[in-house]
């Protein structure tokens, strides 16, 4: 993993910061311009270049040095992090908003999991999220090193000048980020529009009672353990657990057999997982092949329609869900923020997942 203990360490406590900054706050577009001002973008470095890109999508590859006179917001991303997903309705705005009078957004894909290192995986997820803006391929985190990022998402914003003036590190911040585009840009010279645009609020968090849980021996080395037993962790074998007295919180309990893999678990036979969590919607990232599908109960009863996902491909009122690409899905969407649960998930083989995300 590029991401060692001490980041992840450092990234709890930035993540428990930002959780009570998000449970007293929401972010819109329609605020005063009088809270950055130029002399506020003290951050003040040259930006390193975009290189060692292996695809880039909807745009030929670009050049930083080619682009002074332009403000440039870099965007550090991976399509199936939710917090990066959940940022991407604002790129889209400010794109929308500023991309012809002076700002070009560039998204660096930097995977996480090995199957986001696919080119149409990429440019699959750009289409579904409605992405205008370049996006460039990281594969091998050349990018990322060359800025010191440790973070997704992460945005640095350079102005016309080649200079990083702003960065900021995980989702929301956005009307500060935009704020300083706004300055960059009339710094440079463009003529900056009124707000017109609205966007989605930010998340509030202070209802989530669950962390992000991780699958497969090398994730759940590296992010902590969520387990009932440390034989879960048995690289490359196949193990027939038995789901006994699920009451712990936040603790993940397999039933059947599964296959542990370093970075997901697959499905082998009569597979199941439970989780008691505290959340309004419950994500997972997972990939399956052609018939991979998952039946969905709450409190033991199938998944009714109050509290079926978003995700195209559940079924409303069915409480089953084919997976069968490499990405997020939100399985659960409740009506609100209303005290524990207990989630089950029946998987056919095939099913591979790798995290459980929260909102």
């Amino acid at each position: 993993m590029k991401i060692n203990v001490y980041v992840i360490v450092f990234c709890v406590i930035l993540a428990l910061i930002a959780l009570f900054a998000l449970s007293t706050a929401v972010f819109n577009r329609n605020v005063s311009e009088s809270n950055v001002s130029l002399s506020d973008l003290t951050y003040n470095v040259p930006a390193p270049n975009i290189q060692g890109i292996a695809g880039w999508i909807n745009s030929p590859p670009l050049n930083l040095t080619k682009l002074h006179g332009k403000v440039v917001l870099v965007d550090f991303w991976t399509y199936s992090c939710i917090n990066c997903i959940r940022e991407i309705p604002h790129l889209n705005a400010w794109e929308n908003e500023y991309g012809d009078n002076g700002l070009v957004i560039i998204g660096v894909s930097t995977p996480e999991f090995q199957f986001e290192h696919n080119y149409s995986n990429v440019e699959n997820a750009v289409q579904r999220f409605g992405i205008k803006y370049p996006v460039a391929l990281d594969n091998n985190y050349s990018t990322w090193d060359a800025y010191g990022n440790e973070y997704w998402p992460a945005e640095y914003l350079i102005d016309a000048n080649g200079d990083i003036r702003y960065v900021s590190y995980g989702e929301g911040n956005y009307n500060q980020t935009e704020q300083a585009i706004r300055e960059l840009l009339k710094n440079a010279g463009y003529s900056v529009p009124s707000y017109t645009t609205n966007v989605p609020l930010g998340v509030n968090f202070s209802g989530i009672g669950t962390p992000e849980i991780y699958f497969g021996y090398n994730e759940v080395d590296g992010h902590g353990s969520h387990f009932t037993s440390s034989d879960v962790l048995i690289p490359n074998a196949t193990v027939n657990y038995t789901a006994k007295n699920v009451t712990l919180r936040n603790t993940v309990y397999l039933s059947g057999k599964w296959m542990d893999k370093p970075e997901y678990i697959e499905a082998v036979n009569d597979s199941k997982i439970f989780l008691i969590y505290k959340a309004k919607n419950v994500n997972i990232v997972a990939e399956g092949n052609s018939t991979s599908e998952i039946g969905l109960f709450l409190n033991g009863t199938a998944l009714n329609s109050s509290y079926i996902g978003s995700s195209d491909n559940i079924y409303n009122g069915n409480a089953t869900a084919m997976i069968n690409a490499s990405r997020l899905y939100n399985i659960v969407s409740g009506p609100s923020y209303n005290g524990w649960h207990e989630l089950e998930i029946s998987a056919t083989p095939g099913f591979k997942i790798y995290t459980f995300t929260f909102g």
